[in-house]
């Protein structure tokens, strides 16, 4: 990762700027306060840890064929990152920024990239090609994954309608037709399928950041 790399939260900050120019005040302001909301909830309780076995279910690829995260993974261990969907700007700020300063550290140790999220393998698609991500990206039909991981979540009532406002309809672009989503979050996993490290962020506009799941990897996984 290049020393001068801007690191998620300040790509953030510009993000938010940009939106503020844009988006009318109401819409933003159901959004940060949803925001607001999430990140003072915290973490649920019973979220995985590590020790625990990674959940995995019936996935399928952007291409639409059946697979799991353990096919997925080949033996390797895995930085598995949930994502709310491709609509989501963090998300796509994100994924690049993984795709360009994270892919090429965890490609030195032979550990792969897999983004998961609930959204149909068309979305995933949507995701995979316009960003230009050369990992593994996955559907996770209901949520499987992240309901065994306890990381659940689903749009509050003001945001939902923020959301309609901007012609966004969660439910239509998830395989399940709900509108529930992960809380984006990053776990390691072993070559055994044991988590080895979990960081789990409510607050939708944070991400995890590329250093501190590099030194994850490194002190958990080596």
């Amino acid at each position: 990762m290049p020393d001068n790399a801007p690191t998620i939260a300040e790509q953030v900050v510009t993000l938010q700027e940009g939106m503020a120019a844009q988006a009318p005040a109401e819409i933003l302001g159901a959004f940060g306060a949803e925001q607001t909301g999430l990140a003072t909830a915290g973490v649920p309780a019973g979220v995985a840890t590590a020790g625990a076995l990674m959940p995995d279910g019936d996935l399928l690829d952007a291409r639409g064929q059946a697979t799991t995260l353990a096919r997925a993974r080949d033996g390797r261990p895995a930085v598995v990152v949930f994502y709310r969907g491709a609509w989501c700007p963090y998300c796509n700020l994100a994924l690049r920024t993984y795709q360009q300063q994270l892919l090429p550290a965890l490609s030195e140790r032979d550990v792969a990239l897999i983004a998961v999220s609930p959204q149909k393998p068309d979305g995933s698609l949507t995701m995979q090609e316009p960003n230009e991500l050369t990992y593994t990206v996955l559907s996770d039909p209901g949520n499987q994954i992240a309901t065994g991981l306890g990381i659940l979540t689903a749009p509050s009532e003001d945001a939902g309608k923020a959301q309609a406002a901007l012609g966004l309809n969660v439910a239509a672009g998830n395989a399940d037709a709900t509108n529930f989503l992960p809380m984006p979050t990053v776990v390691l996993v072993d070559r055994a399928g044991v988590i080895t490290w979990i960081d789990v962020h409510p607050d939708y506009s944070t991400r995890t950041e590329i250093a501190d799941i590099l030194d994850a990897v490194a002190t958990t996984i080596g």
